[in-house]
């Protein structure tokens, strides 16, 4: 399942997607960040006391409730999102988000080490996931702790040829206020907005490993052993 997806740094406070449109149009000192697992996003949220968009820093993966370091999960199933107990609630009350991707990775569900592969969206220059997201009080720290999983729908058939059976849930753009709660709508009509992207002109890289470098026996010209 994605753990890891790309991002263009100009987009960290990009709130419309009108605005997303305008910020790729203009990349020559633009640069593409990786964001993963645990670290944070740029999660859009609607500011219902403000009737506004907003940009919240929040970490990707709800806390562990035995180690909240540790995160899980980190999505979440968009069949049974709003029934299952750790996303009912950001679900039905409307603490969606969406964060916004220009490439993402998957890896094939079979025993061996990971082997990424890079989904490239065809000429879009960008595309927003569903998170939803929740408060969380941890102990120790003052702050309340704001943590976001993605949303997860059936593969279609280019990522289940890898094979995987899940991916990412992409929102349609006329989907966003519904998503975000700036539009009204029954839950039904936002679970709606999850839906398997099919029939798409994207391509699917395999990843290259990057070797490591040799060690060598420390000395006192390269302590750290490395060749550099």
């Amino acid at each position: 399942m994605c753990g890891k997806f790309t991002a263009m740094a100009s987009w960290a406070q990009v709130v419309d997607w009108s605005n997303l449109i305008i910020n790729a149009t203009a990349q020559s000192n633009d640069r593409e960040v990786t964001h993963r697992v645990v670290g944070n996003l740029n999660v859009i949220v609607w500011d219902a006391e403000k009737s506004e968009r907003r940009v919240v820093p929040m970490r990707w993966g709800f806390p562990d409730p035995k180690d909240w370091r540790r995160p899980k999960p980190i999505h979440a199933r968009s069949e049974s999102i709003e029934t299952t107990r750790a996303f009912a609630q950001p679900f039905v009350e409307g603490q969606r988000g969406i964060v916004l991707f220009k490439t993402f990775n998957e890896a094939p569900d079979v025993e061996g080490p990971t082997i990424q592969y890079t989904i490239q969206m065809g000429d879009v220059w960008g595309a927003g996931f569903a998170f939803v997201w929740r408060r969380f009080g941890i102990e120790g720290i003052p702050m309340p702790m704001l943590a976001c999983v993605m949303v997860t729908v059936p593969a279609n058939a280019l990522i289940a040829s890898l094979p995987t059976d899940r991916m990412p849930a992409i929102l349609d753009n006329d989907d966003w206020a519904k998503w975000l709660g700036q539009e009204p709508a029954t839950p039904g009509e936002v679970k709606a907005c999850l839906k398997t992207q099919e029939g798409v002109r994207w391509t699917m890289t395999k990843e290259e490993r990057v070797a490591k470098a040799p060690r060598r026996k420390p000395g006192a010209s390269n302590p750290t052993g490395l060749d550099l």
